[in-house]
């Protein structure tokens, strides 16, 4: 069977049947495209049902001399979910990445900022700029829902529900989730929709997109990461950070404000509640002090 008509099926899959977002595709697409590259330089003129666990080994030992540990645990498993999907065809007997082992990559911890520091990245937002309002209003969405920037980008006007201060946010696969939202982050949204937003010329097919750049169009995610990069320059915070650093300051705000890791995973939009965890580890002083407060023994 020729790669293209294989490849070509399994996105199929990743859409229909596992409804996946366009960006774990692409990254699934992306290492298979790496595969036929390294056999293409090796002029190896084999269909992936050739494959076997000699060649895959000799695979990932060259790509291992070129790129870090992360990266190359991403393309192992996104061929190895590739080959599971051709077994799952019954095209072939077994996946000949089922024994290469993922390099081990050492946890690490979110970066998060404090509450002054966010405010004041917030603050230097230049009072004369045409898009104060909404840059302020998606920077406090941001922190007080969680988003991720994919789901910041893609929120739309009827996704807000603020009598009972609830968005309707889509994240991954297309799964919606409502989540709580504050009053701040509701009252910068209705100024900049009504002092900005309604005086705008906006283009066809972003209606109801909430925030939209100059031309009339939604935000790209390279757009968000350049306003968040420009405005930690002004206020001057020593920390590399991005969009999702908010997200990451958000859970670790409720975390030690009493919220349990449940509700926490549900705002989160998390699957699993092992992501959610590595929270529990951001805060020691905060996990003393829970302990302090509630083992019994500390109370003897």
């Amino acid at each position: 069977m020729k790669w293209e008509k294989l490849i070509k099926d399994f996105k199929n899959y990743l859409i229909i049947e596992r409804n996946l977002s366009k960006n774990t595709i692409d990254s699934y697409l992306f290492d298979i495209e790496k595969l036929k590259s390294f056999l293409n330089s090796e002029n190896l003129k084999i269909n992936p049902l050739k494959i076997n666990e000699s060649i895959a080994k000799e695979f990932i030992y060259q790509i291992s001399k070129k790129v870090k540990s992360s990266t190359q645990a991403r393309i192992i498993s996104g061929i190895k979910r590739f080959y599971d999907y051709i077994i799952l065809e019954e095209l072939i007997a077994e996946n000949p990445f089922q024994n290469i082992e993922t390099p081990k990559i050492g946890t690490k911890l979110p970066v998060t900022l404090t509450t002054k520091e966010i405010d004041k990245i917030i603050n230097s937002i230049d009072f004369n700029s045409k898009n104060k309002l909404r840059n302020t209003a998606l920077l406090e969405v941001l922190y007080s829902c969680g988003l991720r920037v994919s789901e910041l980008i893609t929120l739309k006007i009827s996704d807000l529900f603020f009598k009972e201060s609830l968005i309707k946010v889509t994240g991954k696969g297309n799964k919606e989730r409502f989540v709580p939202i504050s009053n701040e982050a509701k009252n910068y949204i209705d100024k900049y929709i009504i002092q900005k937003r309604r005086s705008q010329k906006i283009k066809k097919g972003h209606e109801d997109t909430l925030f939209i750049n100059e031309r009339g169009s939604g935000l790209t995610r390279v757009m968000i990461y350049l306003i968040i990069s420009d405005l930690n320059k002004k206020a001057d915070i020593k920390k590399k950070i991005g969009p999702h650093t908010f997200r990451h300051s958000f859970a670790t705000h409720l975390l030690e404000n009493g919220a349990d890791l449940i509700t926490i995973q549900n705002m989160l939009g998390h699957e699993n509640i092992v992501t959610t965890e590595r929270y529990l580890h951001v805060n020691k002083k905060h996990l003393l002090k829970s302990m302090s407060k509630f083992h019994p023994r500390n109370n003897m």
